[in-house]
């Protein structure tokens, strides 16, 4: 049941609750407390959280999502659709056929001149197929071709960083909407009871680049107990973890008990669910101050482990180290794990940051793939490696014979899955000579959640809320669809 539906539910029989709010009350509680000393009791299944579908529509082939996100727009020219006809025409200008009209950013739409610029690196091909791939930049990633599928003909209609990102995240340009993570964690729930359903970690690359913002990971309508949880890389991994100076973890229970109480009794009289969401909130800060430390301590990791991720690996806050973070959560449960790694938002001195960027992530995607298979968790995992959109094939700015940049482009761009219920070592849709228009299989943003969420076993037509009197869902409403030759 949405929460509208069933705050509309309450309303009606807010009379009868106030008349027996003890009783149902102590059963809220009871059924949102966990393993607290409250309900010692309980069957531990009636303890974690179900989603609003109960079940998944369909048998699914994948558990969990972790989403490496790359904000800022990585080059797809430069690392997975390569040309070699490019090399012929650098320098060259884009015929205004190429572009057809197609809108610019307001970084190169005065601009007079709009030169090709091939990739300034090496490009081999890799895996049985013999795919193209940057083989200078991404030796590691190209060394698992055989396990990824490279879509190379994503698209969106944004072409600007925020409303991309927004777009991509949460299935509108429109802010105030639930991200992908937390319409999962609203639609089946989570298997675990000390971790948070939806987890987010962010790091660096090159440099800062775009904001991110909270909203990414945010949970719009849907109930805030939803909403993805920052895991941090200084201080308490989430903000107020650990008890305030003389308050230890037995008076702290105490203080949620009596707490917990009080909001149930308030929930008794006015049936509004944010209050069992705040219930629920307390109740996992809670059991995160045991689960979350054991966690982030990577030194019971192996030695070979840790090599296997790279040199970063052991420094907190690295994206090397959120790899392997990513991984543990995903062994305890966690259903929605994204990375985002910024810093690709490259105007200019693209080759040098871009390698910057690419050595920093390389070895640990790879590692993390690497992990999961031997694990044998990647076949229930689905792993995404991506950005918001791409970059042009034309130079913002002036060319020079070893320095440029590219504008952002989200009218084709590349992005890989790995597991879960997707092809392997396959490659996906064809795009123009010049990377810069589609030719086959196009895959919208849209097209691509819709596809993930089939390998959750939920249907994405059916999996809708009602909000404001209208029925959403993470894909819109603009004919999104399965691209069912990505999955097997």
């Amino acid at each position: 049941m949405n929460p509208i539906e069933e705050y509309n539910i309450q309303l009606t029989r807010r009379e009868m609750l106030s008349t027996s709010r003890t009783c149902l009350g102590a059963a809220a509680l009871a059924s949102l407390l966990g393993s607290s000393s409250v309900s010692n009791g309980a069957n531990k299944e009636t303890l974690k959280l179900r989603g609003a579908l109960g079940k998944p529509h369909f048998p699914a082939k994948a558990k969990r999502v972790i989403y490496l996100f790359m904000a800022g727009g990585p080059s797809h020219i430069d690392m997975f659709d390569y040309k070699p006809i490019l090399k012929e025409i650098h320098g060259k200008e884009l015929p205004e056929s190429i572009r057809g009209g197609q809108r610019l950013t307001g970084m190169t739409s005065e601009q007079k001149s709009f030169p090709w610029v091939a990739p300034m690196f090496k490009f081999k091909k890799f895996g049985e197929r013999g795919t193209w791939m940057n083989a200078d930049l991404l030796p590691n990633i190209s060394a698992i071709a055989d396990d990824i599928t490279i879509i190379r003909t994503m698209n969106t209609e944004a072409i600007n960083h925020d409303p991309a990102i927004t777009y991509i995240n949460t299935g509108t340009q429109q802010l105030g909407r639930p991200s992908f993570g937390s319409w999962l964690s609203y639609g089946l729930g989570s298997p675990t009871e000390d971790l948070p359903a939806y987890v987010t970690m962010i790091s660096v690359g090159s440099n800062p680049g775009q904001a991110l913002y909270s909203r990414l990971w945010g949970s719009g309508f849907l109930p805030s107990r939803h909403q993805g949880v920052q895991f941090r890389s200084a201080g308490d991994p989430v903000l107020y973890l650990s008890n305030p100076d003389g308050l230890d973890r037995p008076l702290r229970r105490k203080m949620l008990d009596g707490l917990a109480k009080l909001n149930s009794e308030k929930f008794a009289q006015m049936g509004d669910p944010e209050i069992k969401a705040r219930i629920a909130q307390y109740e996992m800060a809670f059991r995160m101050q045991t689960s979350v430390p054991e966690l982030m301590d990577l030194s019971a990791e192996s030695k070979s482990t840790h090599e296997m991720y790279g040199p970063q690996a052991k420094k907190k806050g690295s994206f090397a180290s959120n790899c392997m973070l990513a991984r543990r959560m995903a062994e305890r449960g966690v259903p929605f794990i994204q990375l985002f790694h910024r810093g690709w938002d490259q105007h200019g001195s693209l080759p040098k940051n871009l390698r910057i960027n690419c050595e920093s992530v390389d070895q640990p995607v790879a590692a993390l793939i690497k992990d999961l298979k031997q694990r044998g968790m990647l076949e229930d995992t689905v792993v995404i490696f991506g950005g918001e959109f791409g970059r042009t094939i034309y130079s913002q700015g002036k060319l020079t014979k070893d320095n440029h940049g590219r504008d952002h482009h989200g009218r084709c761009f590349s992005t890989w899955v790995a597991g879960g219920g997707f092809k392997a070592g396959f490659d996906y849709g064809e795009t123009d000579d010049f990377c810069y228009n589609i030719v086959k299989d196009p895959v919208h943003i849209s097209d691509l959640n819709a596809t993930i969420l089939h390998c959750l076993g939920i249907d994405h037509e059916r999996f809708t809320v009602k909000h404001q009197g209208l029925d959403w869902r993470l894909t819109g409403v603009d004919g999104a669809k399965v691209v069912k030759d990505l999955i097997t």
